[in-house]
Formats: C-alpha cells, sequence, structure tokens
C-alpha cells in the first residue's frame, strides 16, 4: 500500500485555546464518517492558527481517502475538498499511479486487513506504518481507471436512486 498511497495520520489542535477553532479548515474526526461515498465537510473546523500548532496535515481533495484508524477501523470516503484530521485517521493519499476511486472500491478488502493486523491493550488501532506494509496486487492504471469510473458511476446511480 506504501508504493500506491502516502499514509497520513492526524492531530488535534489545543482544545483549549479558542483561537484555534470556528475557523475555515474542515478537521474531521472518526464519528463524521458512515455509509457516506464523500466527506463533503466537516461539524468542526479550525483555524490556521490551530493548524500551524498540531500534527494534523493538509489533505488533497480528489485524492485522499480517509481511512479511520481505531476503534471502527476502516470506515472510509472521498475527500472532495482539502481538510485534515484528528489522531483516529491514517488516510490514504493515492498517487499518480492509482485512482483513487479503484483504491475506494478495495475499502472492504482494506478494512478487513487492517482490522486483522490492529493491535492495542485499550483499543485496537492500525498505524500508518502497519497500513502502508498491507500487500496489494493492482492492475495497470488504465484498468484502473476503468474500474474505477464504473464504481463511480454505479456510487452515482445508487445515491440518486436513495434521494
Amino acid at each position: 500500500m506504501g508504493e500506491l498511497a502516502d499514509i497520513v495520520g492526524g492531530g488535534t489542535p489545543d482544545t483549549n485555546n479558542a483561537d484555534y477553532w470556528d475557523g475555515d479548515i474542515d478537521w474531521y474526526s472518526p464519528a463524521e464518517l458512515g455509509d457516506q461515498i464523500y466527506a463533503d465537510g466537516s461539524v468542526r473546523r479550525i483555524t490556521e492558527a490551530g493548524f500551524s500548532n498540531c500534527s494534523a496535515r493538509m489533505l488533497p481533495a480528489g485524492q485522499t481517502i480517509l481511512f479511520t484508524s481505531r476503534a471502527g477501523i476502516g470506515n472510509t470516503a472521498i475527500l472532495r475538498h482539502a481538510a485534515c484530521t484528528n489522531q483516529g485517521f491514517q488516510s490514504l493519499v493515492i498517487g499518480m499511479h492509482a485512482d483513487v476511486y479503484f483504491v475506494y472500491s478495495m475499502s472492504n478488502r482494506i478494512k478487513k486487513w487492517a482490522e486483522e493486523k490492529a493491535s492495542g491493550s485499550t483499543f485496537l488501532e492500525i498505524s500508518g506504518k502497519q497500513l502502508a506494509s498491507m500487500p496489494i496486487s493492482m492492475p495497470s492504471l488504465i484498468e484502473q481507471q476503468a474500474i474505477g469510473s464504473f464504481f463511480s458511476r454505479l456510487d452515482s446511480l445508487i445515491t440518486l436512486h436513495q434521494r
């Protein structure tokens, strides 16, 4: 997996510093990921000062799959707008040799693998290093894009019918 994507953890600004909160930067927590395919906006937002004073990294839109790494391992969503996360994530920033929708279509397989490899005494967690070590076979980029496009259209159709 580490050859396909950068694995990026998150961080939390000081919750007691009001200057760090209610800004313009989406900041996700694992509880916000459910059955949706896309992450379109977070419940809480942080300021530039909050972002600068924590370990969170800005994740690019359209090429990031948010991936929960703690209790509730493997919940996923494709990020539609640049954002950051708290430390309950090991997000996948997909590189140019892979298709984000194709990798997203493998979410259940990735989740199962992560749950098997997770460890911890208080609660199970998968580290970025562990996730990067996941063996994964990939077809050519052209095949990935065709498969990813199919799943993207299928997901859009399902969403349309659910409305």
